[in-house]
């Protein structure tokens, strides 16, 4: 069922149809910029799961371009995070990802049009990136250490862009962040100033940063779905008079 929903998502993005979900835009818009890409017209009407396909090219959606490309990736940043950062043991860290590339959910997972995959792509990309931005405690402000604190800042952006429940590693995050701060604040060889640069660069870096990508996401959402569809009826009027279709569209409308 979760494969028709978000396949009609997608279909969605490619006919620029307005629609309404409970979960935010990042993952249905790639998911619709996929099947763009690979040449599907959004034609499908997914109106049931297991209805065929027929000669409609949903290849790029379901696997091959988007769902199992960032499966693909979950065991290399499992063997990263696990290896080169935290048990700094190659049979443990090997034995981590090849559990993760046999395990029948991930497996399932990969092969049909679902937000989950692209999900796991973002957390375990701010796990690493948090726990990469800590090794690198002994330069701080360098290159790599802005590096990863940045890209842990897009990670987190990314997975709360495609599902709620991203505001976990949020949280990991977060604890991570205050634990560090209040080991800076007991460090008495510390200035006040080196320690409030360090607090700005998180804030910067770990939520004016994820805030930002978060609120361009919906930008990008709302500029790309400009015609009238079945999520009209959840917003104001003034809203629907900017949707093409819409029997409102232009209407002047007193405030």
């Amino acid at each position: 069922w979760d494969e028709t929903h978000f396949g009609k998502m997608g279909s969605y993005y490619i006919n620029r149809t307005f629609f309404f979900d409970v979960h935010p835009p990042l993952g249905k818009m790639l998911i619709g910029l996929a099947g763009y890409l690979s040449g599907y017209d959004g034609t499908f009407p997914f109106q049931k799961p297991g209805d065929r396909y027929e000669q409609h090219n949903y290849i790029g959606m379901r696997g091959v371009r988007l769902c199992r490309l960032v499966s693909s990736w979950l065991a290399f940043l499992c063997l990263s995070i696990q290896m080169l950062e935290l048990s700094k043991s190659l049979p443990a860290a090997l034995l981590t990802a090849f559990i993760l590339i046999f395990d029948t959910g991930c497996i399932t997972l990969s092969q049909y049009i679902l937000l989950d995959p692209i999900l796991m792509f973002f957390l375990m990309g701010a796990v690493l990136s948090m726990v990469k931005c800590n090794n690198c405690a002994d330069r701080p402000f360098s290159a790599s250490w802005w590096f990863w604190l940045s890209l842990t800042g897009v990670n987190l952006a990314g997975a709360m862009g495609v599902k709620f429940v991203g505001l976990f590693v949020v949280l990991l995050v977060g604890l991570n962040t205050i634990y560090d701060l209040w080991d800076l604040l007991g460090n008495l060889s510390l200035s006040l100033v080196m320690f409030g640069k360090h607090l700005l660069a998180r804030v910067l870096c770990l939520i004016v940063l994820p805030l930002a990508l978060y609120t361009a996401m919906f930008a990008i959402h709302f500029a790309v779905l400009n015609r009238s569809g079945p999520g009209d009826g959840f917003f104001s009027s003034a809203f629907q008079s900017q949707l093409i279709g819409n029997n409102l569209h232009n209407v002047s409308i007193p405030e």
